[in-house]
This record gives C-alpha cells, sequence and structure tokens, in this order.
C-alpha cells in the first residue's frame, strides 16, 4: 500500500516500513465520527488488512482530540420519537448497527491495533480507543464515556472492553458518573499502557508499533487471536484454542527457521511471513 492520505476526505492513511498510520482527521469537530468517515476507516483498515507488508496499525486523531465520539448532526443518529418501544429494542438482539460494525472492524483486525491517544475519546471514541488492543497516550488523553449524558446507554464496544480493562466496579464508576479520567489516572486503570509527554506521541506509538512488527508476523496475528478468543474460555477450551494458534503460527516454515538462527547467533530475526 502506497501513501493514501490524499485519498480520503475524513482520515489520513501512511506507512511507515510495516506500520500503518491511520489518523481520523476531522479536526474542526474534535475528529466526530459522521458517515464519510465510516466509509473510509472501514476501506483503510480494509486495505491494511490484505496488505501483508503491514503488520501493525496506529491510529489516532488529527488536532487537539483522538475521537469524541459520533457526529450527532452527520452520523445517522435517531431521534428519540423514531425510536422503537424499549423492549423491542432489547428483543433485536442480533442488529447491532453501524455502532456494532464499527467496534468488529477494530477488534476483527488480525493485527494489533495501537491506539495512540492524543486527546479527548469520548462516547464512540473512547469505544474505539479501549478496542484497540493497547494504548499509548500523550499527557493531553482524556477519557469520558459520556453516553448517560445523551440519555443513552454505552455502544460501540464500550460496555464489553472497559470492564476487562478496568474491571466491572471501575467500568461502572466511569460509566454511571460519565466523568473524565485524565491521563494519569489512566495508565493507573490500564486505560493506558504508556503515557508520553505531547510531542512525543506519534513517535512513540510507531516505535511502540516495531516492537511487534520486528516478531515473525504469522505468529504475531495468531498471538492477537489466540489472547482474544480466550478472554472468554475455559481451561480446555483455551488449551485448545492454543494448540490449534500454535498449528497456525508455525505455518511461516523460513520464519520458523530464522528464528532458530537469530537465537543460536543472537542477532535480530529478519521475518518474511513465509
Amino acid at each position: 500500500m502506497a501513501d493514501e492520505a490524499s485519498d480520503y476526505e475524513t482520515i489520513t492513511l501512511d506507512r511507515r516500513g510495516h506500520v500503518a498510520i491511520l489518523t481520523f482527521n476531522r479536526p474542526d469537530r474534535l475528529n466526530a465520527i459522521n458517515r464519510v468517515m465510516m466509509g473510509e476507516v472501514a476501506a483503510a483498515v480494509g486495505a491494511v488488512a490484505v496488505d501483508d507488508e503491514l503488520r501493525a496499525l496506529v491510529i489516532t486523531g488529527a488536532g487537539k482530540g483522538f475521537c469524541s465520539g459520533a457526529d450527532l448532526m452527520g452520523a445517522g443518529q435517531a431521534v428519540a420519537g423514531d425510536a422503537p418501544p424499549l423492549h423491542s429494542q432489547f428483543d433485536r438482539i442480533d442488529e447491532m448497527g453501524w455502532v456494532g460494525r464499527w467496534a468488529m472492524m477494530w477488534a476483527g483486525l488480525d493485527k494489533p491495533v495501537i491506539g495512540a491517544i492524543n486527546g479527548v475519546a469520548a462516547g464512540a471514541g473512547m469505544s474505539t480507543a479501549l478496542a484497540c488492543d493497547v494504548r499509548i497516550g500523550s499527557q493531553a488523553a482524556r477519557f469520558k464515556s459520556v453516553f448517560i449524558e445523551r440519555s443513552l446507554s454505552p455502544d460501540s464496544g464500550l460496555s464489553f472492553f472497559l470492564p476487562r480493562i478496568v474491571g466491572y466496579a471501575a467500568a461502572a464508576d466511569i460509566i454511571f458518573t460519565s466523568r473524565a479520567v485524565g491521563a494519569e489516572e489512566a495508565v493507573k486503570l490500564g486505560l493506558l499502557n504508556r503515557m508520553v509527554t505531547d510531542g512525543e506521541l506519534l513517535e512513540a506509538a510507531i516505535a511502540y508499533a516495531e516492537e511487534m512488527t520486528r516478531w515473525p508476523p504469522i505468529a504475531l496475528r495468531a498471538s492477537k487471536r489466540v489472547l482474544q478468543h480466550n478472554t472468554e474460555a475455559s481451561l480446555e477450551e483455551a488449551l485448545r484454542y492454543e494448540s490449534a494458534g500454535l498449528y497456525y503460527a508455525r505455518r511461516a516454515p523460513n520464519d520458523v527457521k530464522e528464528s532458530r538462527a537469530a537465537f543460536v547467533e543472537k542477532r535480530p530475526g529478519v521475518y518474511t511471513g513465509t
């Protein structure tokens, strides 16, 4: 994939070696998600998914915010008068809507996703940050659930990811009060894996991704899938899935041979995914 930054209206997509960098680019709206952005992000993530030279994805926001959530003027949100009765909403559990598809897009990418949180991540923007495999933030990073302030319950995966990261009680505190969580507290809670100064964020995020992409890419993909699956599995099921992951990871015989040679020769490995 060549540099495709000019091909999009609401995002940019660049590459640095084996790392793709997707930037939400609506800084005047704190990178709020509208219909155009939904389509462009889906296309960009799809391009990253099929490019075997790209082994990790960094996502960040232009300007002062990471993502302020759905653009209520442009995301096609239903107004209260259009909503069906409450009981019928819960009956339609097979319909996840755009917010569900948005969350599945990040979790479904079989390459590590690194969130570079440069400012506010609110509503669906917070959900997006939490759907990343890991997060690195600047001192300006701030998380806010927002949903209850809009007379909504959490969506876009927030109720799934948040308690798995911080625990149920801490998730309830953040959702029920809709309070802001600053960068230092976010590190303590596990919302951020690492924190850096504002000017260092993007380069630090790319370096973080490069820590991952220097390893065999098939093994990296298998590791993500096994880790995701086994957060919900019984021990027996987890062990069986680990065995399947090991089999998948070893489908790259040249990388298996190279990993052994690099260990014996005490040098960094050079991996090709073959």
